[in-house]
This record gives structure tokens, sequence and C-alpha cells, in this order.
């Protein structure tokens, strides 16, 4: 049958009479005891799994070294998050902090399984950073029964059988063994069906080694999930010695089979991997990393100017207001922003997800390649991502209001 003798078959008249059968159908229909409605189920649901902000509660806080705690948080019904937002393994929170008259965002990823937040639980693993001002907020001055704000679940970082091998090699560093709990806690119950682990956990020592154990017992009653510590300054039976290396993931990956890389943990282990990973000869949607989080020293970099002074002032434009405030060249300008109390959009803080997306006005600015997300047309009508953005001068911006 041709396209046009399929389009005669439909004949539009019948259509045309639905019209009238339907408002017969409408005026016929009862007045009374018809509860009005509120909204459309589609819009309850997507309200449910993606909320413009979840009020939480600390409900307990696990302290493992004085350097790494997880917090345990629950929905705080006081304020209206009722249950928490479902997630899939992998994602991360932002999370919104006010204290000492500055107002920050930071991501932390979820140890908690999925299956956790429906039984109301959400845990975040927090590692301290040196004069990092989140992080020692967290660790020294949070308490059970405080109260933070967070996003709903966000972030890439996940398993999808359609793109990513059966056998995945979990490469972890640090406080990047967080999104990993989440993996082997979701292989094991069930909720990751396709996905099996094989996880090279890098430590300076296996003291060192968050979750190590609780995922080693995963381990133990789910053969989906393998465990191997790499531990650079000690040597353990049982456990590789070194770096995560080209080496190390093919004596662990599978032989013959597709396997994929997923990667979290700090831009000092990504750059070696950077180097590692190309001996491996593996196809580009293998490989899968989680954002390392805020850039700092852009000093560093090969293209960065010379003869940049310590500060320059920067003017903010918001919502019509005017703010002029110092801001370091070592610093990106969302964090002198966050730290003048201007409360401004932000999620991943890698560069990489716009949400912090303003407008330079005037001044010259640095924005290191490794970490520029921004799209083709931002780059031609001055758009920036203030997480990564470093200045080079005075300089004038716009920045969207926050909006809970």
């Amino acid at each position: 049958m041709s396209e046009k003798s399929k389009i005669a078959s439909l004949k539009p008249a019948r259509f045309v009479k639905m019209v009238a059968q339907r408002i017969s159908a409408v005026k016929a229909a009862p007045d009374t005891d018809v509860p009005p409605l509120e909204s459309y189920q589609a819009n309850r649901i997507a309200a449910a799994l993606h909320p413009k902000a979840q009020f939480l509660k600390v409900k307990e806080i696990v302290a493992h070294s004085p350097d790494f705690k997880t917090i345990v948080l629950e929905a705080d019904r006081e304020k209206g998050t009722d249950a928490l937002a479902w997630f899939s393994a992998g994602q991360y929170l932002s999370v919104a902090l006010a204290f000492d008259g500055m107002c920050l965002t930071r991501p932390y990823s979820l140890a908690s399984a999925p299956l956790d937040a429906k039984n109301g639980e959400y845990r975040l693993g927090i590692k301290r950073v040196k004069d990092g001002l989140a992080s020692n907020y967290l660790l020294d001055r949070l308490a059970v029964g405080d109260t933070l704000t967070a996003s709903a679940p966000l972030g890439q970082f996940t398993y999808e059988p359609l793109r990513d091998a059966e056998t995945v090699i979990g490469i972890a560093g640090g406080s990047g063994i967080t999104p990993f709990r989440s993996f082997a806690r979701a292989i094991a119950d069930g909720t990751e069906k396709d996905m099996r682990l094989v996880l090279l956990y890098g430590s300076r020592t296996l003291a060192d080694a968050v979750y190590a154990d609780e995922i080693a017992a995963l381990a133990e009653k789910c053969d989906r999930i393998k465990l191997v510590n790499v531990l650079s300054e000690e040597e353990k039976e049982g456990c590789e010695s070194g770096f995560i290396s080209a080496d190390i993931i093919k004596k662990y990956a599978p032989e013959n089979e597709a396997y994929s890389v997923f990667m979290c943990g700090p831009q000092a282990m990504y750059s070696f991997m950077d180097k590692e990973l190309p001996k491996l000869g593996l196809r580009r949607k293998f490989i899968r990393r989680e954002l390392f989080g805020e850039y700092f020293g852009p000093a560093k970099e090969a293209d960065y100017p010379k003869d940049v002074q310590e500060s320059y002032k920067l003017t903010v434009l918001q919502s019509g207001s005017e703010t002029v405030v110092d801001c370091r060249s070592d610093a990106s300008i969302l964090r002198a922003m966050e730290a003048a109390g201007i409360s401004a959009p932000a999620d991943c803080r890698s560069g990489e997800c716009g949400w912090c997306r303003s407008q330079l006005l005037s001044g010259d600015v640095y924005v290191p390649a490794s970490v520029d997300g921004r799209r083709l047309a931002d780059l031609d009508y001055g758009y920036i991502h203030p997480c990564c953005t470093f200045l080079l001068s005075d300089a004038v911006i716009e920045v969207p209001p926050v909006h809970a």
C-alpha cells in the first residue's frame, strides 16, 4: 500500500465526528461529586523524581576517621519534604550551605543504594579537603538534628546496559569510593541486574580504605562484585602495590570480552589515568569518569598568561542589584561570590552542567581547556561558567538568581 493510500484509508471524516461525540459525552457527565484535578499524574511523578529542592535532616553521623565521615540524611517533613527522591547508583546531590556569612554549594556523591532512598535514607561520604570551607564545616560543626537543603539527584555517572559493557572495572581513589559503594550495594540487592563490578580501590594504606570491609563483605555474598585494594605506601597480602595502572587493569579485566572503565577520584588520579588508559585500546564509549570536583591552580597550565595580578575587582549584577567583591586570580569567580555571601546557582562545580552559566559583560578571564564545558554559542555570546573561570582583569558579570 502506498503512502497516499495509507493516508486516504484514515478517513478524516470519522475524526471530525469524534469531536461532536466528545462534546456530547462531556455535557452528559455529572457535574457533582467529581473532585477537581489538582495536577496530572505525570506532573506528580516528575515532582517526586525531580524536586526543585529537598529539605533534609541529619539522622546519624558515622565517623570513620577525623577526616572522613558518613552523613546519614532523612526527609525533613516539617519543611515540606515527605519522601526522598529516587536516584540511580552513581549520582550525587548538590548541597547548599550557609554559615559565617557565606552561601556555598558542594556536590557529594551518594554512597547509599537507590533502595535506601525508598526506605527514607541518603548517605553522603564526606572527606576533608585541605582549607576546604564546606568539608571542614560538615566534618567539624554539623550535628545530628541539623537541617540541610539539597538538589534532586544529579549526574551521568551511571550504568547503562545499552552503552556499557556487562563488566565494569571501577577505579576509585580517596573519597571517589562513595559512588562505588552505591554501585556495589545496588548490585547486591538486585537493583543493578546487568552490571558486574571489579573494583580497583587505590589508597595509601589499607587503614585509609573507607568502606573496603563493607564492600568486601558484599563481594563474599555476591559473585558479581570483586574488590582489589591497591596500596601506594604499604604492602599487604592479597593487595596490589603501587598505583592503579594499565597493567593492573589488564590483570583483572575479563579475557576476550568487552569491559568498561568507570573512574572516580582526585584530579591527580585522572591525570595519571589519562596516560594509562590509551594503552588498553578501549573504545571511547567504554570509558566513564565522574566529575573530579572543583578546579584549582590555573597557573599550572601551559597557556596560563604571565604577569597576572594577585586579585581583581569583580562586579556582580543579579536581579537588579550590584555588588563589588574582591576576587583572587587563583580562585574561581564562583568561590569569590560565595565568600562574599552572594547566593549563586551551582551544581557540579566542574564546568559541565552549566547551572552556574552567567554572562561576562566586560573584562578578561581564563578558562582551563580541560574543564571548559561551554556550548559554542556561549563562547560567541560571552557566557561563562563561574565555577571554573578565573579573572585576568577587573570584570563585570551578570548572574542569574537562585530559585528555590
